[in-house]
């Protein structure tokens, strides 16, 4: 099939990357000309475990090319997938120019029947919209009988496991109102559930509203552990077994289920704040979520008010090593990332941080800048003459440490972990002063 993705970020990239790789044709668009000339030297602009060996070898034959020009991607196109972003707006709606904008010029380009699927995440009514701004254009050049149709194919890609993801998904959701697009879209994700697992047809403000759902459902998983941890604390009871009294019920179960230093990235905090929106604008005041955002929120607060309390308030002039700075692994992605705040934090305070992420070190520079930060190339490095240090990402290299040489180069042998990656009672026995997460 024949298939046009607009948007090479992180969701556009991976879904015409993963579609080439079954055999489809497929032209990537993006207005970035330096990205486009980068993508075509195979170079990515993400980190993502194996995408980049899979965009050269798709690219390298012949099946994924990307171009700048819409109209080259469209010809003999018989799918638009619109994957650009939508960042939050000032009250946290999902500002929809960009998708807007690509629906204009796709009304602009098209003659004959195309599917034209929203794959960036999008609040209900946005599928709508997308029609009216193609039928628009289309009216104007006097083509109002040009056929097309609009679905809603939201993506549930994770960070550092999106290949996976997309190639065995869990269920794929296609809202439409047209079983000729129902058909199509069918035949497309076919090899995508031979393991099984559904293509779910709905409408499509069910299917718009799902993607919100979900993401707000795992958010909320995470701020109720996190407020539960710090009842933890008070009353002398270990979160981490708390996790497993409850996980092991089949209703609940264990993902999503760990306290920690709150969630981030590109997906749940805007989209939590895009349901927020959506309810208040139809009359409904989200007393949950409003308060999955206000867990959030605290849980980094109380994590940087347990440095200053260990050090009674005096980190002027004191060095911090940092262990991890992306908002999870296996990513170098930044956005809402707690290392952001809690580094921030620190240096308002007169603070100097020595940090280190296996894959996030350029993108971290980029979104802090040097100003008090030392970016150092080896974990251990970071850790000379350290006052404490700070694990904020819960990289697997950072799991199994030598504590020996840990101590022998931190000024101070104190731990302050945001994720809960080391045994209290082991960390204790070699002599660390160790801070945890709703733990004693």
């Amino acid at each position: 099939m024949r298939i046009a993705v607009v948007g090479t970020g992180y969701v556009g990239l991976v879904t015409g990357t993963c579609f080439a790789d079954m055999g489809n044709d497929v032209w990537c668009v993006d207005i970035d000309r330096r990205k486009i000339d980068n993508l075509r030297r195979g170079v990515v602009p993400i980190f993502e475990p194996g995408l980049e060996e899979m965009v050269r070898r798709n690219a390298g034959q012949g099946r994924l090319r990307f171009t700048t020009d819409l109209a080259e991607a469209l010809a003999d196109a018989q799918f638009a997938f619109i994957a650009v972003g939508t960042p939050p707006d000032e009250d946290g709606s999902a500002d929809l120019r960009h998708v807007l904008a690509v629906a204009r010029q796709i009304g602009r380009l098209i003659d004959r029947h195309l599917v034209i699927v929203n794959k960036s995440t999008v609040p209900v009514a946005t599928a709508a919209r997308v029609r009216r701004a193609v039928r628009g254009e289309l009216v104007r050049r006097r083509k109002g009988t040009v056929p097309f149709d609009v679905v809603s194919n939201p993506e549930f890609l994770k960070e550092g496991d999106a290949i996976n993801d997309f190639a065995r998904p869990d269920r794929i959701v296609v809202g439409c109102d047209s079983e000729r697009a129902a058909g199509l879209m069918r035949q497309l994700y076919e090899p995508f559930v031979r393991n099984g697992h559904p293509l779910l047809v709905m409408d499509v403000a069910s299917a718009e509203l799902t993607k919100y759902a979900a993401n707000a459902m795992l958010a909320t998983r995470i701020s109720f552990m996190n407020e539960l941890s710090r009842l933890c604390e008070r009353v002398g009871a270990d979160i981490a077994q708390v996790r497993r009294g409850i996980g092991s019920d089949s209703r609940i179960g264990m993902p999503f289920l760990y306290a920690g230093l709150g969630y981030g990235g590109s997906c749940f905090p805007k989209d939590v704040k895009a349901l927020v929106q959506t309810s208040r604008q139809h009359g409904l005041r989200p007393l949950i979520l409003d308060a999955v955002e206000e867990v959030n929120r605290t849980q980094r607060a109380q994590f940087i008010a347990a440095i200053l309390s260990r050090f009674r308030g005096a980190v002027r002039g004191r060095t911090f090593a940092v262990w991890g700075l992306a908002f999870k692994p296996q990513t170098d992605d930044m956005r809402e990332a707690p290392a952001v705040d809690i580094i921030g934090a620190l240096r308002k305070k007169g603070a100097r941080l020595a940090v280190h992420d296996p894959v996030a070190m350029a993108t971290a520079r980029a979104v802090l800048g040097d100003r008090g930060i030392d970016y150092v190339p080896d974990a251990y490095d970071a850790l000379r003459g350290a006052d404490a240090l700070l694990l904020l990402t819960e990289w697997h290299q950072f799991r199994e440490p030598d504590f020996s040489r840990m101590k022998k180069l931190l000024k101070r042998p104190v731990i302050f972990d945001g994720r809960n990656q080391y045994d209290p009672a082991q960390l204790r026995q070699l002599g660390f002063t160790y801070h945890c997460i709703g733990r004693p």
